[in-house]
């Protein structure tokens, strides 16, 4: 309502609810005490049809005073702002619209319905920017979450200073409690932080040494050192805020036509109304001005289109704010749409449905060799490499460690480790290896659509090890989620074919190719949205960038994605949870239903009062249910959308 619904620019849209500028700036005073006014307001009216009722002196000057003083408390913000939009070039404004019903009211001597009609305009307003605050709750989290100052660590004293003037390289420390207010590298052995600002999720997550930290994340438990990385403007966070900040900029579809929509509506029911006042006098035998005037004012205020003007922007506006309290950031209410249409969802594998880094699987040694004393042997070898596999093989085996001497240790590139433990020559390496010592071995081992490393004691083959980058714990119910949803599923990765293909039987993906590269991907999404409809699709690496920008919504996993990725993409999901992508679908789909309820309500009522109003059927009371009680209505079912759980 409180905003300019009926203005004749669309493009001059700002945000005038009430509390704001409402039209013209100034009238911050309404904001403190608009609740004030609508209950003395609503005090007076009360008392003025009770009186109307029971003195029979409540008439002429006395009556027309009272209610006038009923009037002005919720009736002035709104007159004047006509009259500055009117000033504006804003002839067919709601403040215009409403100021012309109420004093038209009180010209025929419905005060208490010229009353009314002001007084529910100014609930709906307080409503309003009810909505629109926890809507922007949902949101200002964020904005809060990046302090001014850092404590910064140089030559062993602590000193303040603003954040945007700390340089990279820069060690600032971290009390518990405490935000961190710029990106950077863990200094300290360990620490535990609040990462929900970012991702939504309440889990703490704990860092060790080397790890990045984020801006925005909150320190736990104790005193953290950090190297800051990046600088203040350029911070994770700072992107976020600022996609945060222009999100609603960019406009959906429906929302734009409604916007346009009123462009025309608004004038054409001003000149009906102008004509059932005035026509009627030539074709009607017994023209009363009064009674037509009524009719008039009455098809007046069920015009103005707020319902559909305000509900429908806001219904958009918390469908954004649900998502950025669920850790998904939407760069448009436009991509609520898409989302909410979408047919296909094509994924990248690594740090999309996978985490990123190499996992041990499984651990297969042949008959007669004893895993307990195996295994803290080729812990040992491994502990003298720095290779993924070698660090991966490690953290698999670090409750096995023990204190062994390795001897005439050697790395053989392309193939792996070699050495003496407790007096044993071990092999661990790929089956390469295992075949220039010409080792035999289980040739089918090769088939394994993973990583596998062989071991050899003394040269005789023991067994493998396999290893593979680690499937997210929720990317499989992510799939299931999308395919229930009648969403089709595909896997585009540029790992080997094996290796894809065995990570979409794990977690259900329809359909996956490997071996691809960027411009193969590319190809792929085209061939898809060709044959099969919309498309997102999901990555997190610099060389899915072009195929996120290629797709019709492309969604960046924000937290280990590159920042080509995120600065590409549609939609970020903070948390790197593949689960987030059908989260995401259903926030797009409640938000387009609860959009289209308010319109259909809208419509509906509207119709049906207008054509009785004309009739002469309806009153003032229906008057203002059609256009205040709709609003409202509507705005409620828009905020309903802030209260939905979508996990």
């Amino acid at each position: 309502m409180g905003q300019q619904c009926c203005a004749t620019d669309a493009g001059k849209e700002k945000d005038t609810h009430a509390g704001h500028d409402h039209g013209g700036g100034g009238a911050s005073w309404w904001k403190t005490g608009e609740f004030i006014a609508c209950v003395v307001s609503l005090v007076l009216l009360l008392t003025g049809i009770m009186l109307d009722n029971r003195w029979a002196g409540f008439t002429g000057y006395v009556r027309l005073g009272f209610y006038l003083l009923a009037y002005v408390p919720v009736a002035l913000p709104v007159i004047v702002n006509a009259w500055r939009t009117l000033v504006k070039g804003d002839v067919f404004s709601e403040f215009l619209l409403m100021t012309i019903a109420t004093v038209g009211a009180f010209y025929i001597g419905q005060y208490p319905e010229g009353v009314a009609v002001m007084l529910f305009y100014a609930v709906g307003e307080v409503f309003q920017d009810a909505a629109v605050s926890r809507a922007k709750s949902n949101i200002k989290g964020l904005l809060d979450q990046r302090p001014d100052e850092v404590s910064v660590l140089a030559d062993g004293i602590l000193r303040r200073e603003h954040a945007a003037t700390v340089g990279v390289g820069s060690i600032i420390q971290l009390k518990p409690g405490e935000k961190l207010a710029l990106d950077g590298e863990l200094v300290s052995a360990t620490a535990s932080f609040n990462t929900a600002a970012l991702t939504g999720e309440s889990k703490p997550d704990t860092k060790i040494k080397g790890e990045p930290v984020l801006a925005g994340m909150i320190n736990l438990n104790t005193v953290a050192d950090v190297k800051v990385t990046t600088p203040y403007a350029d911070s994770k966070l700072s992107r976020i805020l600022e996609l945060v900040q222009n999100a609603t900029s960019q406009k959906a579809p429906t929302e734009l036509f409604i916007r346009k929509f009123a462009r025309i509506y608004t004038p054409a029911v001003v000149f009906l109304a102008l004509g059932i006042c005035l026509l009627p006098y030539f074709f009607v035998d017994n023209y009363v001005f009064n009674d037509w005037l009524y009719r008039a004012l009455i098809f007046l205020v069920i015009s103005c289109p707020c319902a559909l003007v305000i509900s429908i922007p806001l219904g958009y506006f918390g469908g954004i704010g649900a998502a950025s309290r669920n850790g998904i950031l939407f760069k448009g209410s436009n991509y609520l749409d898409v989302m909410a249409a979408i047919q296909n969802v094509v994924m990248d594998k690594t740090g999309t449905l996978t985490k990123g880094v190499f996992a041990v699987q499984e651990v297969v040694l042949q008959p007669g060799f004893d895993d307990a004393e195996l295994l803290p042997m080729v812990n040992a070898l491994e502990s003298k490499s720095t290779h993924p596999v070698a660090t991966a093989i490690r953290e698999y085996l670090a409750a096995r460690a023990v204190p062994l001497e390795v001897r005439e240790m050697e790395e053989i590139a392309g193939h792996g480790l070699s050495g003496t433990v407790t007096g044993k020559r071990l092999l661990v390496g790929n089956f390469r290896l295992l075949r220039k010592f010409n080792i035999a071995y289980d040739l089918a081992a090769e088939d394994i659509p993973l990583t596998v490393v062989a071991v050899a004691v003394d040269g005789v083959y023991a067994g493998m090890i396999t290893i593979a980058d680690e499937v997210k714990s929720d990317a499989a119910e992510a799939v299931q989620a999308l395919k229930s949803m009648g969403i089709n599923t595909v896997m585009l990765s540029g790992d080997k074919s094996s290796v894809v293909k065995y990570v979409a039987e794990r977690v259900g993906v329809s359909e996956a190719y490997g071996d691809l590269l960027p411009e193969d991907k590319v190809a792929r999404v085209k061939e898809i949205r060709a044959q099969r409809g919309t498309v997102a699709f999901v990555g997190d690496g610099v060389n899915d960038a072009p195929v996120i920008a290629l797709s019709d919504a492309g969604i960046a996993m924000g937290g280990l994605g590159s920042d080509a990725a995120i600065e590409t993409a549609d939609i970020v999901i903070q948390n790197d949870q593949p689960s987030r992508i059908a989260m995401a679908v259903r926030i797009g789909r409640a938000t387009k239903k609860i959009v289209w309820q308010n319109i259909t309500l809208a419509f509906v009522v509207k119709g049906v009062v207008l054509l009785l109003g004309a009739g002469g059927l309806a009153t003032m009371w229906e008057a203002v249910f059609a256009d205040v009680g709709v609003a409202l209505l509507a705005i409620l079912n828009a905020v309903r959308i802030q209260r939905q759980r979508f996990d």
